[in-house]
């Protein structure tokens, strides 16, 4: 897990931030970014849970009446503020406005968003509505923050690239013809969860239904040429083509492991598709060296599928970041100039999509190092090893 200090150093660099643009301290709604800063973990709903600290470095969290207990026992926070309810007789954010200023949080106040989003229906104040304050952002310095994990996230990816590894083993056990999709999933993820549980303990499980995930995401058959689609507990019958989805949070980071898998003996066309699916894959992998650019990376596949005429069975870009949550920027992307730098991570999943054959896509979860990438997602990709019995 991360250790408090590695908490503490990125709150100190996010204050230095926030000091820079003349701010008293700093405010945090967003439920990732309080994570990421103090390892406090809470299911996010209409009900606000803020994070402040002040330029002398006192802080507080800031949550609803009911989670004070909670809060207390699960966390380390010196100070814990809360309000009644939501949105009660008094608005959460006019609560919250008294404690910054008690705080010391007065004249300018840097935010990652000047309030609490508007989810699950929740309406309120801006925060420099109710402070008088001027609310500098510091929400795209908190993303670059985010973009290169320090060596225990990497490690924290790692473990859960095993743990995906270990779902997608028994996803393909129980993927069979004549069973369905939901039947192969829900076993897959309740035999991973229950055995990252007991190697574990909860890791960063949030709330009941939380755990590893295994499953098709209704891409099965021909629906496997949609580059993304929804479950339908379809039944699984020889010669479909299968597009995988594994999952495995690790006190909350997620590696993504996808694979292309065919039930039964795949066709010449199938195998002619696998084939170039995998070598826009080792294209994407080549791309990766420090100093060249997302963009860069996005350019060698399609650079790969203009030489071999495949622009038409090309859907989506070639990856994207991850960590804390399942998608992050940068992507990787023509449109996305950022350079790569050690410690970024990213998903590798360039595809084909052939409408009359089905979808051909692994995903695999990189970071990218001082001379290359390593590769944190350890499973087989060759059309032999993801044939599955008819």
């Amino acid at each position: 897990m991360i250790t408090p200090e590695e908490h503490a150093g990125r709150r100190a660099r996010l204050l230095e931030r926030a000091q820079a643009v003349g701010a008293t301290g700093y405010v945090l709604f967003d439920p990732t970014y309080i994570t990421y800063f103090t390892g406090f973990w809470f299911l996010s709903n209409e009900r606000p849970i803020v994070y402040l600290q002040s330029a002398g470095g006192g802080d507080v969290i800031f949550v609803p009446e009911f989670e004070v207990e909670r809060t207390r026992a699960e966390s380390k926070f010196a100070r814990v503020e809360s309000y009644p309810e939501y949105p009660g007789r008094e608005h959460p954010m006019l609560v919250l406005a008294r404690v910054a200023a008690d705080l010391g949080l007065r004249d300018t106040i840097a935010a990652d968003n000047d309030g609490y989003p508007g989810i699950l229906g929740y309406r309120g104040p801006a925060l420099r509505a109710v402070t008088g304050a001027s609310v500098p952002l510091l929400g795209d310095e908190i993303e670059r923050m985010l973009v290169r994990k320090s060596a225990a996230e990497v490690e924290l990816l790692r473990e859960s690239g095993r743990w995906c590894a270990y779902a997608h083993r028994l996803l393909e056990q129980y993927t069979r013809v004549g069973s369905t999709e939901a039947e192969a999933s829900l076993r897959a993820q309740q035999e991973t969860t229950l055995a990252m549980l007991a190697a574990h303990g909860s890791r960063g499980l949030l709330g009941s239904g939380d755990g590893s995930k295994a499953g098709f995401r209704g891409q099965i058959g021909l629906r496997s040429s949609w580059a993304h689609a929804v479950a339908h507990n379809i039944e699984f019958h020889a010669g479909d083509v299968l597009v995988t989805e594994t999952g495995a949070p690790v006190w909350g980071y997620q590696a993504e492991l996808e694979r292309a898998v065919i039930i039964g003996p795949p066709t010449d066309r199938m195998r002619w598709l696998f084939d170039h699916m995998l070598g826009s894959r080792e294209a994407a992998l080549a791309a990766i060296v420090p100093g060249a650019s997302c963009a860069d990376v996005d350019g060698a596949v399609m650079d790969y599928f203009a030489r071999n005429d495949l622009q038409r069975y090309w859907r989506q870009h070639t990856g994207h970041g991850a960590g804390l949550r399942n998608h992050e920027a940068p992507f990787l992307d023509v449109g996305d100039p950022t350079p790569l730098e050690p410690g970024m991570v990213f998903t590798i999943e360039p595809g084909l999509y052939d409408p009359e054959v089905g979808g051909f896509r692994h995903s695999d979860t990189v970071v990218v190092t001082e001379t290359g990438y390593d590769l944190l997602t350890d499973y087989p990709t060759d059309l032999e090893s993801l044939t599955l019995p008819a």
